[in-house]
């Protein structure tokens, strides 16, 4: 489905993997996009050895793997930062961010990318349908993210800002990274770079995908650590809005008169 036509432009779209502790699970991710006629930008997030080469196994036995490796850790946020770069630099429209946990119903793939060719300009953003593996305190915990990222985004059709599973126009998301002084580039990233892009006016779609939590699986979650972060995120971002709340005020007013369809 790559080379997708909408509004009579051509829509590019690849891949982006970022992976970090998740070379045992890399290989199945790829081979279920693998369908979808796309090259797959995977980011070796500073892996430890035994990680890395799955990694580059992975990358030898697929043509459609382009392999970015960090010599260190940098964070997910980084990792994505340095694939939207290289996707921007080939001519790559869109991105379509797939963690390497396998967590995803990659099934959902094909209507994602029906999305994006209806709504080019817009993020179609997954929102996580659970089942009974789920962690309470995960499901509980990510309402709080939800709520800050409405609050400071004045947008209340927000349905999740950490789910991994998303479709991005690559120029707003370009832009984002040229004008921003500081992005966090760890685990609060899926919410910031949403926030601010939604800041700049770009779409938002909502679409469910199906998430499952392996009983074995690894989490690079830190509990403290990442809430602390992610909750220094949202003060920044809540400094932001405040400049910003006239412009999107006026927005949301225009989207509740004006606007219809999936698009919010």
């Amino acid at each position: 489905m790559n080379n997708l036509s909408s509004s009579g432009a051509d829509m590019n779209m690849c891949f982006v993997v970022p992976v970090y502790k998740h070379g045992s699970t890399l290989e199945d991710v790829v081979v279920s996009l693998l369908e979808f006629k796309c090259p797959i930008i995977v980011v070796d997030d500073g892996n430890g050895e035994r990680d890395r080469e799955l990694i580059e196994k992975c990358a030898q036995n697929h043509k459609e793997v382009i392999l970015i490796t960090f010599e260190k850790n940098r964070g997910k946020g980084a990792a994505v930062f340095a694939a939207v770069r290289r996707a921007h630099k080939e001519g790559f429209t869109h991105i379509f961010q797939v963690d390497s946990d396998g967590q995803h119903d990659s099934g959902r793939c094909r209507d994602f990318m029906a999305l994006a060719e209806k709504y080019p300009d817009s993020i179609i953003c997954g929102y996580p349908e659970y089942d009974e593996s789920v962690p309470l305190a995960r499901k509980n915990g990510r309402e709080f993210s939800n709520g800050w990222a409405r609050l400071v985004s004045w947008r209340p059709g927000i349905k999740d800002v950490l789910c991994g599973f998303r479709i991005y126009p690559v120029k707003p998301f370009i832009r984002v990274l040229n004008t921003s002084i500081y992005l966090n580039r760890r685990m609060g990233f899926d919410a910031e770079i949403l926030v601010r892009m939604l800041w700049i006016n770009t779409g938002l779609v909502n679409e469910a995908v199906h998430v499952t939590y392996p009983k074995d699986g690894i989490s690079n979650f830190r509990m403290v650590g990442d809430n602390v972060t992610i909750s220094f995120t949202f003060a920044r971002l809540c400094a932001g809005m405040i400049i910003r709340s006239p412009l999107l005020l006026l927005r949301l007013f225009i989207r509740k008169i004006f606007l219809t369809g999936r698009d919010l």
